[in-house]
This record gives C-alpha cells, structure tokens and sequence, in this order.
C-alpha cells in the first residue's frame, strides 16, 4: 500500500443511513479521522476485529485519495488520480455510549483495522463515479448498496470543507461516507467489495 497520510472520514452522508440510526440530517459535512494503525487490505486475507467490545459493524465507503496538494478553486476531478472501496468499521455500543456523553468517536472508529481498502484504481472523474453503484457483499448475500449520487454533500463540497478546515494534500485519503443496511460481522463471515460487477477486494473476518 503506497503512502497515505491523513485519513478522513465522513459521518451521516445518505440519509437513509442516518434515518436507521436514528441521527439527525446534518447541515454542514461532519468528520472524524483515523490513526494509520486502523489500515488494513481486502487482499483475500484475513482481518481481525476486536471480540469484546461488543457488536462491529461494517460501513461500505467510496474513498478518494488526493493526488495533489490542495488549492482553492481546484475541482476534484483535477485532485484525485485514484480511489478504492474501504470499509469503516465502528464499534456501535461504544459509538452510541460516546455518542450519548457528547464525546469524541475516536474509540469507536479509530482501531487497529478498522479502516479496510481494496486495491486503489483510476478515478474516473465524478460524472462517471455517479453512474455506478458500489456495493458490500456478506457471505454472497448483497447487504450494501449506494451510489455517491445520493451523498447529502457530494465530493467536491467534502473535498473543500477538509481543505479548509484540517488541510489537504497529497495521500490523504477521504471516506466518504456510507448508505443504509450497516449491520454486524461475525468471526468466519466473507465480505465482498464491488464497483459495478467487479469486485475489488474480499476479506474473512475474524473477532479475536
């Protein structure tokens, strides 16, 4: 995996997402960020997961990586070479327990492999991104779907608001978001990360 720096994330970005856990729409792009020990590849291995911290969630992404260092009037197409499907897994008891103290989400989002990325490929540009749809795969069984269409704050609005606010440069990469249908794993299930038909990495979960 070629350098990344930063890791940006994305928080309540389709609606449908937020309505199933019961969060309210947000007015303005909301992000958290990860440690580089969260990365982990879907090459086919294994990845492991915490057993005993309670239930993990998956949550299928498109993610862009910035190919260049940030400047104003910049559009995305012009910033982002290469992009990949990751998965944000959360702790959800723990994010809920954070969540009702007002506390930051670090503990739930930001362990060891809890940043999952397929094999980055070209980015095609955003009207072309729009037609397809990415999907998550569980045991065979399609469990996500979404297209970046249906994002509350589409790429080029992220890609500004973290400019902005944080800085962006070359290999940070951006989470941008997951649509409805985020549910558990379990030790032994196989996930399956599509764009359009073609899967670009696979995983086995294993809780240890």
């Amino acid at each position: 995996m070629e350098t990344i720096r930063n890791i940006y994330c994305v928080g309540r970005n389709y609606a449908l997402h937020a309505h199933e856990l019961n969060n309210e729409i947000p007015t303005a792009p909301f992000l958290f960020a990860k440690p580089s020990h969260a990365l982990a590849q879907a090459d086919g291995g294994e990845i492991l997961l915490p057993a005993d911290r309670g239930p993990v969630h998956f949550e299928v992404e498109l993610v862009i990586q910035i190919a260049r260092d940030y400047e104003q009037g910049k559009s995305v197409d012009e910033l982002v070479e290469r992009m990949a499907l990751g998965i944000d897994f959360t702790l959800r008891d723990v994010q809920s327990e954070l969540k009702r103290k007002g506390l930051p989400w670090l503990l739930a989002k930001g362990f060891p492999n809890s940043a999952v990325l397929t094999k980055f490929v070209p980015f095609p540009g955003v009207e072309s991104c729009n037609a397809v749809d990415f999907s998550l795969k569980k045991n065979g069984e399609h469990v996500q779907r979404g297209n970046i269409k249906d994002m509350i704050f589409d790429l080029q609005t992220i890609v500004d608001f973290s400019a902005r606010h944080f800085g962006l440069g070359r290999g940070d990469i951006i989470f941008t978001g997951t649509p409805a249908g985020v549910g558990p794993v379990e030790s032994g299930e196989r996930l399956e990360l599509l764009w359009g038909e073609e899967v670009l990495g696979a995983c086995t979960i294993k809780r240890g």
